[in-house]
């Protein structure tokens, strides 16, 4: 299955984030199609349960080919919201719920099919033949292409992948949140020929000062003129070098900065330099 390398995140395009109009959402797809990023990640709750309906308007008056782009899509994840009559947060992967949940998604999203659906985050009681029932479903009405999880840990993984086969697992993974190297994700990952997906890429780098990020800062500025290159593009490079094949999925609405980031896949950084950035944000020697 064909996934763009650097996937645009559509969680902040609507109420959750900069509120774009139609018009604005038809110009940011383009450009990140221009830019080589063809696949859109969504989930049904984001915008309160608004932004793929909004998404999917702006989509279908863009004259963009559906075979042009990939959409990835979340559920199960039952949400508070003016939207739904939910009186807490918590899960439902019922078959009846996923099933529905994916062909709302299709109709806000107008289209026929989901390139990928993710089960959004892991359920205590989440009954593996039952989810595989659903997605036996959407697969044989050719409703979605691939299946996957997100933020599953490798236990969880395992245990769905006794009824039904998981391609994707969406983690959170960056410089400053690289757990998923040392606590068997990633190893499983590679062991099953699952696709990691990255969410939040930049981790806290730009967005706290503490000595960690001081230390990050102080050491991408001695890389900067030798890769020719932005910070921001330094650390998707260091996620990018992983032989487990990370997707970054980049939450940004600005057009520069979905141009800046695309240059990193270009930038292989050298074997030194990418534990020199992971010796920095550990603060000591790898052991």
């Amino acid at each position: 299955m064909k996934y763009s390398r650097l996937i645009a995140g559509a969680m902040t395009w609507g109420h959750w984030g900069k509120q774009l109009s139609k018009a604005e959402m038809i110009s940011l797809m383009q450009h990140c199609i221009d830019e080589g990023i063809s696949t859109f990640d969504h989930a049904d709750i984001y915008g309160g349960y608004t932004t793929e309906a909004e998404f999917g308007s702006a989509f279908a008056e863009s004259g963009i080919k559906r075979e042009d782009i990939e959409l990835i899509s979340k559920c199960g994840i039952q949400y508070e919201s003016e939207n739904r009559a939910n009186t807490i947060k918590h899960y439902d992967y019922s078959k009846d719920y996923i099933i529905w949940s994916a062909e709302t998604s299709l109709k806000h999203l107008k289209t026929d099919y989901l390139d990928l659906l993710l089960l959004h985050r892991p359920s205590p009681l989440m009954q593996p033949d039952e989810i595989a029932e659903a997605v036996s479903d959407l697969k044989k009405r050719g409703l979605i292409k691939q299946f996957g999880v997100s933020n599953f840990t490798p236990s969880q993984m395992e245990l769905l992948n006794t009824s039904v086969a998981i391609s994707v697992n969406q983690i959170e993974f960056s410089l400053t949140q690289h757990t998923a190297m040392h606590d068997g994700h990633l190893d499983a990952m590679m062991t099953h020929a699952i696709t990691p997906m990255a969410w939040s890429p930049l981790g806290s780098v730009f967005r706290e000062d503490t000595q960690q990020t001081r230390r990050i800062h102080k050491q991408l500025g001695l890389l900067l003129e030798k890769y020719d290159a932005t910070e921001d593009q330094l650390l998707l490079a260091w996620i990018l070098k992983h032989p487990s094949q990370i997707h970054p999925v980049i939450g940004t609405t600005t057009k520069k900065r979905i141009t800046d980031a695309v240059k990193a896949v270009t930038i292989d950084l050298e074997l030194e330099d990418w534990f020199k950035l992971l010796v920095a944000c550990q603060g000591h020697k790898v052991p």
